[in-house]
């Protein structure tokens, strides 16, 4: 009898090669397996089963021998899918057609979308097996869904979408554990998340007896009751709405953790919007559970060399506790690359928490909250975790907003009024000059502003009037740097001596800091509560902490951070407290729906509508549509002190560089792709190994305000946010 394989090894035999009978059968039991967690196992039976159909054909066969050029086998799968099945074939097809090369469109211009495929003339791949071909009666495929009208076209693409992810990650997996056992081994060990709810409830334990008794440590213990209490309850969307230094970290922690294991559900994946914070918090969950229970992933991180069960379990998610990013989450889920896609159909059957639920991009919101409806059909739970709760559902008066949202906590507002500890002042405009004034009149006192570049201004005219402890904080200061001047604050605050700061909103990211007054330019009412949340933090003030709300003389700069100061403008005029629920529920209602329009700036919805009717999903068009973050970012290296330089000069002769992207990550500093063109072409940065970007003059970064330089391209950078 014929013998057809999948997959060789080099220098071995045939003997010792996997069958691809084997393969298939491989591949259609993982595939079912992730795809029933969302009661569509059949469905992935079938993709595993087929996706390979084209390796019997003579001419693949031939050239695993080495004897023959590549073979399309993919599309053969994509073909007798859609002969078999019809349309919905045509749903399995995409996944078939694009394991390897990624998501096809469903028609265009090209010979790869799915539409040539299905007509294309592949290799014959009669010698197939016959039982392989035998498919269940089409009533036995059905959907975890039930179709809408006016946005079916988006169900139907996102479980297409849902399929591929379990049929590329299933067929990795398989082709791992024949090609390199001793990896796939690596990917075993995680803890269960049984295991993990008891270290979390011991460590809040330990919090709780070492609090000092206050008004705000007492309703942080009622917080989290409450979070644990609803956690029993069904699955689906919730709202987390706890003012700023509540404890709604940790309590929405404990609430996806007992929820999780309430409804047997696989982990907890942690959304943050900053990279800028998510290291901290990662550490944090690291204290709590140990570092082999918790997965942090995002561009800037790179793990330890010795800890490769990382890296593996970044490719597709499989930890119980995953840290991750606003990018790495939404971005994955409009993706084509088999590489970004594998991992989604592991956020089925879990708990996702998205912190700072109100940061999700405006001119994206509608795709985001497409998605985040979508995911409750796959069995996730998903939180919506902020202090100004977003108007993003229903009864917030946006037709297309999410349905059933149950709020965690009783009752927000009286809990806001419980905790609030901060009057608010509209100051209107203020010049540069009065603001100095102000600022040094203040013993201490935080001053946020909208743009590296008017922070970095204020400050050096706070400087130069000769003022004690005058700090600055921005995003060109590489982490370590900002580390070494927020302690130096913390520990001027603690002993009460003179402390002004001037620091962009990056010091409203999950910085726990307190001061007795806040200076904040005018910008969105979520980020005004944000700053606000560094203002008599801990409630220890005889009178409420102030926060004045200025407008800069030079305006707000164009882009987002006006459209969202023009939004609050006229709520900071009309309330007299703009931090209550009914302000924060104003502003989101102009700041979202009613530029309706812009919120699927690209029109991404309609892209997948427009086709539904002929499962035609543009698939690569939305890929190259969706992007969270339009300015490409890259990283510059900085010899901040001796360490960096003993880790840069190692850097130069490593034999793996990439072991050194981690502990260097603390000497990075992110700076816009034409800012860093400018200064590798004048000589300032060096490109080291064709991989690092190395700071060499030492004149362009100042212990005052970290990275400058007076170049054009660098001057517009500055007018970034953080």
């Amino acid at each position: 009898m014929e013998r057809f394989y999948a997959h060789s090894l080099e220098g071995q035999p045939k003997e010792a090669w996997q069958l691809l009978e084997e393969h298939l059968r491989n591949v259609a039991a993982l595939a079912q397996g992730f795809a029933e967690v969302f009661a569509a196992g059949e469905w992935g039976y079938l993709a595993g089963l087929w996706h390979d159909l084209g390796k019997y054909a003579a001419e693949f066969q031939r050239y695993l021998e080495g004897d023959g050029s590549r073979v399309d086998h993919a599309t053969a799968g994509a073909q007798h899918a859609v002969s078999v099945l019809g349309g919905y074939g045509r749903l399995l097809a995409y996944g078939l057609a694009g394991h390897h090369a990624g998501l096809p469109n469903g028609r265009d211009n090209n010979d790869s979308c799915l539409e040539e495929r299905l007509a294309k003339r592949v290799p014959d791949y009669a010698a197939y097996a016959d039982e392989v071909l035998h498919p269940p009666a089409k009533g036995e495929l059905h959907f975890p869904f039930e179709p809408e009208e006016h946005r079916n076209g988006f169900q139907f693409s996102f479980f297409t979408r849902m399929l591929y992810s379990c049929l590329v990650d299933a067929d990795f997996l398989d082709t791992e554990s024949f090609i390199d056992p001793t990896k796939a081994a690596l990917r075993k060990g995680y803890p269960a998340l049984a295991s993990l709810l008891p270290k979390l409830e011991t460590h809040l334990a330990t919090l709780q007896q070492k609090a000092k008794p206050s008004e705000v440590n007492r309703h942080r213990a009622v917080i989290l009751r409450q979070s644990l209490a609803a956690a029993e309850e069904a699955q689906g969307l919730y709202s987390l709405t706890v003012p700023t230094g509540g404890g709604k970290t940790l309590s929405s922690l404990a609430f996806a953790l007992r929820h999780a294991l309430r409804h047997g559900l696989d982990r907890v994946i942690y959304v943050i919007p900053y990279t800028s914070i998510i290291e901290q918090n990662a550490m944090v969950l690291r204290n709590i559970f140990g570092d082999g229970a918790v997965l942090e992933h995002h561009s800037n991180y790179e793990p330890p060399v010795d800890d490769r069960r990382s890296k593996l379990a970044a490719e597709n998610w499989d930890a119980p506790i995953v840290v991750t990013t606003n990018v790495q989450f939404f971005e994955s889920l409009f993706r084509t690359r088999s590489s970004r896609c594998r991992r989604i159909h592991n956020i089925a059957n879990s708990v996702v928490i998205l912190d700072e639920a109100q940061m999700l991009p405006v001119e994206l919101l509608r795709p985001c909250l497409e998605v985040l409806r979508e995911l409750a059909a796959y069995r996730t739970t998903v939180v919506l975790c902020t202090a100004t709760q977003p108007a993003l559902r229903e009864e917030d008066g946006f037709a297309q907003g999410l349905r059933n949202v149950r709020e965690i906590i009783d009752n927000p507002q009286e809990l806001l009024e419980a905790l609030a500890r901060v009057r608010t002042v509209n100051l209107g405009r203020a010049t540069d000059a009065e603001l100095v004034g102000r600022l040094g009149g203040q013993e201490q006192v935080l001053c946020v502003v909208n743009t590296r570049r008017h922070a970095r201004s204020l400050f050096e005219m706070l400087a130069d009037k000769g003022g004690e402890g005058v700090h600055h904080l921005s995003g060109l200061m590489c982490p370590a740097h900002r580390s070494e001047v927020l302690t130096r604050i913390r520990q001027a605050l603690k002993e009460g001596r003179p402390c002004r700061v001037v620091s962009t909103q990056l010091i409203e990211a999950g910085v726990d800091i307190d001061f007795p007054v806040v200076y904040r330019s005018v910008a969105g009412i979520d980020s005004i509560a944000q700053a606000a949340g560094r203002c008599n933090r801990e409630g220890g003030l005889p009178q409420p902490g102030r926060v004045f709300v200025f407008e800069p003389e030079e305006g707000v700069s164009a882009g987002p951070a006006r459209q969202a100061a023009q939004s609050a403008e006229p709520v900071l005029r009309r309330h007299e407290d703009p931090l209550s629920l009914a302000a924060v529920r104003e502003y989101f209602q102009s700041h979202y729906w009613r530029r309706a329009q812009d919120l699927d700036k690209h029109g991404i919805l309609r892209d997948f509508e427009e086709g539904a009717r002929r499962g035609d999903y543009p698939f690569r068009e939305v890929d190259a549509k969706f992007k969270l973050i339009e300015t490409v970012m890259e990283p510059v290296i900085i010899p901040w002190n001796s360490e960096a330089e003993e880790l840069i000069d190692a850097l130069c002769h490593a034999e793996h560089p990439g072991s050194y992207s981690r502990r260097l990550q603390r000497y990075t500093v992110q700076i816009p792709r034409f800012a860093l063109a400018e200064l590798r072409a004048d000589g300032d940065v060096e490109r080291l190994r064709d991989q690092f970007n190395i700071l060499i003059n030492r004149s362009c970064y100042s212990e005052k305000i970290g990275l400058c330089s007076g170049k054009q391209a660098f001057i517009e950078a500055e007018n970034l946010i953080v």
